[in-house]
This record gives structure tokens, C-alpha cells and sequence, in this order.
């Protein structure tokens, strides 16, 4: 594919996404959304980032992060029940809140299926509430686009826990599979020692080979969206894929310091969007 000086504009735009105040891999709403969306992504996104903060930051005890989290309940039922009505559904608010509720009490995860329940909630309705932001007819009426959906924010949700395994045990979390764990061989002993042997590199490599074939399950998402939609959303995916190489080209060693996408990366990224690599395209260096 040939690169013009339009792609160059793009790309341009792409990497200048907008800080909402957290660190993150992936970029929340580009420049590359249009205007009269920006605000609603961003709102969106604002009211996930402070739910999971009361799941996961500061020093409450159990039941004040539980407390806290039950006044977006009761919010949401006021919103509900309200002569005004919604903009937006407020099934994946609840499903949100489900999510970080379960954050403050449960700490493993028996299977891979019950991890990915955890990302029904946690992370399919940003996606969901992203794509009823834009109202696209085509997608309202495919399930098969909201599955798409559904992968990619799976396969990011998923990408976020395997570069932050040494993080979310500080937190007393772990999310990897107990039975994925078991199958390779690999205690909750080297998490804590952050021990990264041919146990933990094959473990690793099997769950960033399962993230990445979510992210490829997602594509066909892009072809049935705007222009500017459908080039933040490759954007999104290169971001994901671009966390997979790193963490693979580190063979798993995610323990020795985090990984954090360089300014280097995020040009990549946006090169990615407009030109997408190969499947047989080389890992990112470490």
C-alpha cells in the first residue's frame, strides 16, 4: 500500500491522542474522533477510569470501596428512573460497575473461561458504549459487528493483564488462569519472585498468542465504520499488537520493569493504522 501525503496527515493526527490523566497503552480519543463525539468518548471513559480507581487505588477497606461503588448504582437508578431520557444505554454502566465490584473481592480466576466473563463487564461495554456514541446503523443491526467489538476489547483487557502481571500482584490480584498456570507448570511463587523461566516464557506466549488472534478476530469491526472511527479503532488494535511483540520479544519477562509504549512505538502505531503489517512481520525490540 502506498503511503501519501493524506496517510502522513493522518498519522500526524493519530499520535497526538489526548490525556485524560492516566498512563495508558492504548489511546482514548484521538484527535482523529470528530468533535461533537470527543466529549462522550472521554466522558465515557472518565467515569470507567474513576469506578476502577475505587476498585484498585488508594487505602479504603472492602467495604468503603463496596460503598463507593454502590452510589454509581444508585445514580445509574436515578438516571433510570428519570422523566429525561438516555443518550446512551445504561446496561454497560451496570456492567462496568459489576466488574469493578468483583475487583474488590475476588483475586484469582479458576479458569479462562471466568476470565473472560470478568472482560464481558470490565471491558466489551466500552466498546458497546463507544459504537452507540457514533450510532452506526450497520453495526446496530450485525451481532456479528458487536462480537468483533466484543474481541478487541477482550484482547485489550487481556493485553493489560499480561503486561501487568508484577503490578496486579502487588494488588493481591492475579489474573492469569489457575488453570493455564497448572498446565504449564508455574506457581504463584515465581509471580512473586518475578521469575520469568521456560515455564513462565511458554505461559506467556500462549496467553499474548491468544490476545493477539482476539485483536485479528476484531478487523472485520473496521470495515463497517466511518472513516475517522475505523482508523482510531486500527490504531487501537496496532496499539495491542505493538504490547504483544514487546512482551514477546521480551520472552514473558514482564517483572523486570514496565512496559510503557515510547514515543517511538506510538509513531509505529499510527504508521500501522494506515499500513497494516503482515501476519509474518518481525516482533518489536524490547
Amino acid at each position: 500500500m502506498w503511503l501519501s501525503s493524506s496517510h502522513y496527515f493522518v498519522i500526524t493526527f493519530l499520535v497526538q491522542h489526548v490525556s485524560v490523566g492516566h498512563y495508558e497503552n492504548f489511546p482514548v480519543a484521538s484527535k482523529m474522533v470528530p468533535a461533537r463525539y470527543r466529549g462522550a468518548i472521554v466522558a465515557i471513559y472518565r467515569f470507567a477510569r474513576a469506578t476502577d480507581d475505587i476498585a484498585d487505588e488508594g487505602d479504603r477497606d472492602v467495604s468503603a470501596r463496596l460503598a463507593a461503588l454502590e452510589s454509581y448504582q444508585k445514580a445509574l437508578d436515578v438516571i433510570e428512573r428519570g422523566d429525561t431520557p438516555t443518550l446512551l444505554p445504561l446496561g454497560p454502566f451496570r456492567d462496568l460497575l459489576s466488574a469493578f465490584t468483583q475487583d474488590v473481592t475476588v483475586k484469582r480466576y479458576a479458569t479462562f473461561a471466568d476470565l473472560l466473563d470478568y472482560c464481558r463487564r470490565s471491558a466489551n461495554p466500552i466498546g458497546r458504549l463507544v459504537l452507540a456514541v457514533y450510532g452506526v446503523p450497520a453495526v446496530v443491526q450485525s451481532p456479528a459487528l458487536f462480537a468483533a467489538s466484543d474481541a478487541i476489547c477482550t484482547a485489550l483487557q487481556l493485553t493489560n493483564f499480561w503486561q501487568d502481571v508484577a503490578a496486579d500482584f502487588q494488588r493481591g490480584r492475579i489474573y492469569v488462569p489457575q488453570e493455564d498456570m497448572a498446565r504449564f507448570d508455574v506457581a504463584e511463587s515465581q509471580i512473586a519472585d518475578g521469575r520469568a523461566d521456560e515455564k513462565w516464557r511458554a505461559l506467556l506466549a500462549f496467553e499474548t498468542a491468544r490476545a493477539r488472534a482476539l485483536l485479528d478476530a476484531g478487523r472485520p469491526l473496521t470495515r463497517a465504520l466511518p472513516f475517522r472511527l475505523a482508523l482510531e479503532l486500527k490504531a487501537i488494535i496496532a496499539g495491542g499488537l505493538r504490547v504483544l511483540d514487546r512482551i514477546d520479544a521480551r520472552n514473558g519477562d514482564v517483572f523486570k520493569a514496565p512496559l510503557r509504549l515510547t514515543t517511538h512505538d506510538w509513531i509505529a502505531v499510527a504508521f500501522r493504522a494506515v499500513v497494516p503489517r503482515r501476519a509474518s512481520s518481525p516482533p518489536a525490540s524490547p
